[in-house]
């Protein structure tokens, strides 16, 4: 009884927390991209279990730190589950919460039943897989989009091209350039290496370069990393929402915390409940 009241709770919460999410439209992130795997797992099987449990755990640290990794043991090694999140650097810690949270409401539909699966949204990236991944580079290309061309402005290009040098050259998971209406915004997955990321995001920055010449603003991803710019009359993707979807973040925010207070407290009840039945029934 008692863990089939657990696993009601976590779905529950969960299922709080999508609508929750859904309704502070005004404030969403935005959706970039989302990939499944090809093999999916039994409903009800300790699997999806554990993927309730990874979604716990991904959610109440999104309250505290903008990056974490868990590793979800079974008593099978093809239960075992790894999973990520990652918020973009500059975001506040409410935000980060709230665009984890919209995340995770999307995999489900996303993905169902999936044995892996990752979601990007503007403001953060969510995977998990029964295949560990965690520590291991991959430059795999996961989306590209550039805006129309503006190859007559050289000069502006040319300021272009010279911040996403000068960010291929910096170090650091997070790192922003620009100036004179160019900025960029380059970042790793917080599981990679320093000499890992440098690569990831030295390839991101070729391929943008490549795939996006003369365009006013260019967004490369790859599995693990990404780069990003935008030019003077071209909205900034990387900032567009922040500041306006501050005010619901933090409303999303305080009804997460609360959710995860309350569902705590039900689960000591609902165990203590169990161990009374328990003790009169002998």
């Amino acid at each position: 009884m008692g863990k089939y009241a657990c696993k009601v709770v976590v779905e529950f919460v969960l299922l709080v927390v999508a609508v929750a999410v859904a309704v502070a439209d005004s404030g969403a992130d935005s959706f970039l991209y989302g990939g499944c795997s090809q093999i999916n797992y039994t409903p009800n099987s300790p699997y999806e279990s554990n993927i309730n449990s990874l979604f716990t755990s991904l959610l109440n640290s999104a309250t505290y730190s903008s990056y974490n990794k868990f590793t979800i043991m079974a008593s099978t090694p093809q239960d075992v589950l790894y999973g990520l999140y990652q918020c973009r650097a500059d975001l506040a810690m409410p935000d980060c919460a709230t665009c984890v949270a919209r995340a995770l409401s999307r995999l489900r539909p996303l993905c169902p039943q999936a044995c892996g699966a990752s979601v990007q949204l503007d403001g953060c990236f969510v995977k998990y897989d029964n295949t560990s991944f965690i520590g291991l580079q991959d430059k795999t290309p996961a989306m590209n989009k550039c805006g129309p061309s503006d190859g007559d402005n050289q000069e502006e290009m040319g300021r272009r091209d010279a911040m996403l040098a000068a960010m291929a050259g910096s170090g650091g998971p997070y790192r922003v350039g620009g100036s004179q209406g160019v900025h960029g915004v380059a970042q790793c997955v917080g599981d990679l290496t320093v000499a890992q990321c440098q690569d990831c995001v030295a390839e991101a920055i070729r391929r943008l370069k490549a795939e996006c010449g003369g365009a006013v603003f260019g967004d490369m991803f790859l599995a693990k990393c990404y780069a990003r710019y935008t030019t003077s009359g071209a909205q900034n993707y990387a900032t567009s929402n922040h500041e306006s979807s501050h005010s619901e973040s933090e409303k999303t925010f305080a009804l997460i915390i609360g959710l995860l207070a309350a569902v705590a407290l039900l689960i000591i009840f609902l165990t203590f409940l169990g161990r009374l039945f328990t003790r009169n029934g002998k």
